[in-house]
């Protein structure tokens, strides 16, 4: 959960010139939770750089694309935000399928969501291969919680991160704290998860046979985002 650095192959792979179509360049993110967690505020605020203050809960799903350059390679995110209302589960699980990433939501100022983060897991798991998909544990409102609260909530969250094997954030969508750090984050594991995946189904000796990238071959470690995407 703290690696630092792409893997050596994905590296490689990134420093390598050829004019086929990447075919690894779209990963899909599913971001679940209780009903007011912060979800469509957390995603508008990466996307948007705006903070929402009117709340309007989550009809079915929303969705978002949001374009990177990872280690100078065109990459781009789709963020799917659900529904958290019960009465809007069923339509919200039938977009679970097929995620590279899911992002488990629960607000900093309430025990009671992060309870519940687990369940929300489960139904998310449901629908995808365990083994190929990252997790990510996210506290949103950290602005809104009291010290002490904040210190026992994280102390029960770190706890479920370690048993889920999820990287654990804290963020305030209202400050913009730790959302776009968060974000990159997400854009660059399941960046190097794709690669990984297409080197491995591929079987390619030649890394270049699959991957089409820039003419620079300066390589970074965070991904850069590119402007009026969303």
């Amino acid at each position: 959960h703290t690696k630092e650095g792409f893997h050596p192959h994905v590296k490689a792979a990134c420093q390598v010139q050829k004019a086929d179509t990447v075919s690894f360049n779209v990963a899909k993110v599913i971001v679940v939770g209780d009903v007011a967690v912060g979800k469509t505020c957390l995603i508008s605020r990466f996307c948007k750089g705006a903070f929402e203050k009117n709340y309007k809960a989550t009809i079915g799903v929303d969705f978002e694309m949001e374009r990177f350059e990872v280690l100078d390679v065109p990459f781009s995110l789709q963020l799917w935000d659900t529904a958290g209302q019960e009465r809007f589960k069923c339509i919200a699980s039938t977009y679970y399928r097929g995620a590279q990433a899911i992002i488990v939501v629960f607000d900093l100022s309430s025990v009671g969501s992060l309870a519940h983060a687990r369940q929300w897991l489960e139904d998310a798991m449901k629908e995808n291969d365990p083994s190929s998909v990252l997790l990510f544990l996210v506290g949103t409102k950290k602005d809104l919680s009291s010290p002490d609260l904040l210190a026992q909530i994280e102390q029960e969250a770190m706890r479920l991160s370690e048993e889920i094997k999820a990287e654990y954030w804290a963020v305030s969508a209202k400050s913009g704290d730790g959302v776009k750090d968060f974000f990159f984050r997400v854009a660059s594991l399941t960046f190097e998860a794709n690669v990984l995946s297409e080197l491995e189904r591929s079987g390619s000796r030649h890394v270049g046979d699959i991957i089409r990238i820039t003419d620079s071959t300066e390589t970074s470690h965070k991904p850069k985002k590119k402007p009026n995407c969303c």
